[in-house]
């Protein structure tokens, strides 16, 4: 298979009022490489006097990552009525740079995973597409960069899709960026391959001039990171060879399992 890949900031996440969780994609996509026994290069970063809790929570995990230290991690508190999700932003992490990304291998797939619009530069992100197939976290392009309840923007980068071949939105961002779930809207943005995941409904691949609905199995249980998940399965799975319908059933699957062992 070749290099596979995740870069994005790591943050706390308070869940109804709970003490902090580890989060960020670089960790939910841990959990989901574990379950695969994938092998990935994760690059993550979170604030300088957080890093030996991150380090921590990986090793436990046991999957490698080099953490880069920054200024603060990125801090969410989060509110679930069933598969829907109220956020608050209480602290924004750094932005990654050029330099920030020696630690990626220079081929292969790259999953970008932004918590918030900016946490990439553009150029950042040209660096990532040059040599390697790069995937998109839609919370980059629509997720305001603001402290206080979360917000998104409905107005898509055209000098960062240019760059992606896999965008992956959630049913809200698709909904911010294009009004809905148009098939035609979405392959508009210009990826050739973009996913609408939908919760426990399941996902909408968009790519190659088809859209195909592929559908999930509700499990009872808190989804944080369920979308991670699914984005590095996703990405594992094309990167292996499955075409993109294939891949998200696989994803699907991964999520389903994961989410399975939380309800236990």
């Amino acid at each position: 298979m070749p290099p596979l890949a995740l870069v994005g900031n790591l943050s706390f996440d308070l869940i109804d009022g709970g003490p902090p969780r580890l989060g960020g994609a670089p960790f939910h996509c841990a959990r989901a490489l574990r379950l695969l026994g994938a092998r990935a290069t994760i690059v993550a970063r979170c604030g300088r006097e957080d890093v030996c809790a991150f380090r921590d929570g990986f090793a436990r995990l046991g999957v490698p990552v080099t953490l880069v230290p920054g200024s603060v991690t990125t801090t969410f508190a989060l509110h679930y009525e069933g598969d829907r999700r109220e956020m608050r932003v209480e602290r924004i992490g750094d932005v990654w740079s050029v330099a920030d990304l020696g630690a990626v291998p220079r081929s292969g797939w790259v999953h970008a995973a932004p918590l918030l619009r900016g946490d990439f530069s553009t150029d950042a992100l040209a660096e990532l597409a040059r040599g390697r197939r790069l995937s998109l976290d839609g919370q980059g392009l629509t997720r305001e960069r603001a402290v206080g309840p979360l917000r998104l923007e409905p107005h898509p980068d055209p000098d960062v899709l240019r760059h992606v071949t896999v965008l992956k939105l959630a049913e809200e961002e698709a909904e911010a960026l294009v009004g809905g779930l148009d098939p035609d809207a979405l392959a508009a943005l210009g990826p050739p391959e973009v996913v609408v995941t939908f919760g426990s409904r399941g996902s909408l691949v968009v790519a190659g001039g088809r859209a195909e609905h592929v559908h999930a199995r509700y499990v009872d249980a808190d989804p944080t990171g369920s979308g991670d998940a699914f984005s590095i399965s996703y990405l594992a799975a094309r990167a292996s060879g499955h075409a993109p319908v294939a891949a998200a059933r696989r994803a699907t699957g991964v999520v389903g399992l994961m989410l399975s062992g939380r309800a236990a």
